[in-house]
């Protein structure tokens, strides 16, 4: 079954500690993002740690190869269990980052949620079903361990020979607003289409009652029924 992460999306470390013990043991995996590791730096990660769940440290690095094999390393000496980099960064800096993540997994971001087909054909770049599977077989092949992308592209990953974990984030359960993201999907579509995680942030963060919002997400992934064509 897919696991839930949840997104804390703060600034603030007081909000974090409320929601860790607002949700206790109903959600045991965390991502920190740009914004939150900006303002409390590793002290977030700390305090999702000390709670006992696992870490998802999302900075999507993108820089020269020397320069992201040191941000993958310092990453690894936090104990999270997974960071995130672009897989457009070439595979000179896939490779190098590979090399220095140790025991912690390494997800490759694909294509932002926030992108539609026309942002990238604007920048001259393929639709997402034709690039996140090139991306992904160019991932994999440079050590990378998953791929974070759309929900619409999952079923064509889960589908590859040389399989990555699939990372789904922009999920919205149905009548939730989309907000910036693009290509969405439900938490059971993106369960049904081969997604190992499933990202949500703001349904959850944002509810009135966050405990209650994750068990129906977790309760609609675990009854999602695996997409075969």
């Amino acid at each position: 079954m897919a696991e839930l992460i949840v997104a804390l999306d703060y600034n603030d470390l007081n909000d974090v500690r409320a929601l860790l013990k607002t949700l206790g043991g109903s959600v045991g995996f965390y991502k920190v993002g740009l914004r939150l590791f900006t303002a409390a730096h590793k002290a977030a990660v700390e305090e999702v740690s000390a709670a006992g769940a696992k870490v998802f440290l999302d900075l999507k690095f993108h820089d020269i190869p020397q320069t992201v094999a040191q941000a993958v390393e310092e990453s690894a000496r936090l104990g999270v269990y997974s960071c995130s980099l672009h897989l457009t960064g070439g595979r000179e800096m896939l490779k190098q980052a590979a090399a220095a993540k140790g025991l912690m997994k390494l997800w490759g971001i694909s294509v932002l949620t926030s992108l539609s087909s026309d942002d990238l054909a604007a920048a001259g770049m393929a639709r997402p079903k034709t690039l996140v599977p090139e991306l992904a077989r160019i991932g994999m092949a440079c050590g990378i361990d998953g791929v974070v992308c759309s929900g619409e592209e999952a079923e064509s990953l889960a589908a590859l020979t040389q399989r990555p974990q699939i990372i789904v984030p922009g999920v919205r359960p149905a009548g939730e607003a989309a907000h910036d993201q693009k290509r969405v999907v439900t938490p059971g579509d993106a369960a049904a289409y081969g997604a190992d995680f499933i990202v949500v942030g703001r349904p959850v963060t944002g509810a009135k009652d966050p405990k209650g919002a994750a068990e129906r997400i977790r309760e609609e992934i675990s009854s999602a029924k695996r997409v075969r064509r």
